[in-house]
């Protein structure tokens, strides 16, 4: 789910001989203002299933290159080109675990009904934000390292990332995908998430920790606003107990912009969940939302930052240690 603060479309052909991506993008699309009329796509989870039934162990690279990357929407495309890169990585991951992607069938086939409430967010963060435009929308099954992108055309959303039931198989699960892997009634808010970084207006080449933190986190938080939810409430109750001792290490990294423990971090923290970034951008775009008087001009300021350093005093995030 890492959020670019510009629209950076990857371009470059893979390498290998089972790449499949061999065309360059369509062009930019023109965008919805109308939040009705997006379209949300859900046929590729009915090809890649289609794929799946076909693929025997002499042939499943083909098969899923020819029956569901080449065969798929234009959403399947960019997303091959972003997270699933070739059929070859999607076959390792599918022959890496699988028990879980056999699991994914009867759940991975409800995301279309969730259509509505994701055009329920659309609506209400028009009602919020008048400058919001909307992306269409496309459910994709991918390999496991992307719950929800996006592109100058769309959003993009991994379904194979909100598998999770009461009966799931874990056992060949990372550590990471057992934090992250989310059930499927959760896929409104991923698009929600989504959404909102698509609407964010922020410095181009903005690379700090600070600014890819509030950008995470408020995406999270006004996801929030218009779904109801977000998708990181597991660190929420990582961080909720401790905030302040969090937001002093934040501090330091901040100072020294190192985000390698804060975020796009996966498997490579042992003693607390991955991405506690979201968490605190989460805290510091609350902070900003409380405290103004007029709430559609605190969602526009969340989204229009031109500053972040001012973004974080303006908040008063931080006022809230200094006064316990």
């Amino acid at each position: 789910m890492k959020r670019a603060f510009i629209f950076v479309f990857v371009l470059s052909f893979l390498v290998g001989h089972v790449a499949v991506a061999q065309q360059p993008a369509p062009p930019q699309k023109t965008l919805n203002s109308d939040p009705n009329l997006a379209q949300i796509v859900s046929s590729d989870i009915d090809l890649f299933w289609k794929a799946y039934d076909k693929a025997k162990p002499e042939n499943n690279i083909n098969i899923f290159r020819d029956e569901y990357l080449r065969k798929g929407s234009l959403g399947l495309k960019d997303f091959t080109l972003t997270r699933i890169e070739s059929a070859c990585n999607l076959v390792a991951t599918i022959e890496a675990r699988p028990k879980y992607y056999a699991s994914l069938r009867e759940v991975s086939q409800k995301a279309g009904a969730f259509k509505e409430p994701m055009r329920a967010a659309f609506r209400k963060l028009k009602s919020i934000y008048p400058d919001a435009v909307f992306p269409d929308v496309y459910l994709l099954i991918g390999r496991m390292n992307s719950g929800g992108t996006f592109t100058q055309n769309a959003l993009l959303i991994g379904v194979e990332m909100y598998g999770m039931t009461p009966t799931t198989p874990k056992d060949e699960l990372t550590d990471w995908h057992k934090q992250v892997l989310k059930p499927i009634d959760e896929i409104p808010y991923i698009v929600a998430h989504e959404l909102i970084h698509y609407q964010q207006k922020y410095p181009a080449g903005e690379r700090s920790l600070l600014g890819a933190a509030i950008g995470e986190g408020s995406a999270d938080f006004i996801a929030e606003l218009i779904a109801g939810n977000h998708i990181n409430k597991h660190l929420h109750s990582f961080g909720d107990p401790k905030e302040r001792e969090l937001w002093q290490e934040f501090k330091q990294s901040m100072a020294a912009n190192d985000t390698s423990l804060w975020l796009y971090n996966g498997n490579k923290v042992k003693d607390r969940p991955a991405d506690l970034g979201y968490y605190i951008g989460y805290k510091i775009a609350e902070a900003y939302y409380k405290n103004a008087s007029d709430k559609h001009q605190a969602v526009r300021d969340i989204l229009e930052i031109k500053d972040f350093n001012a973004f974080l005093a303006a908040s008063k995030y931080e006022t809230k240690f200094a006064a316990n």
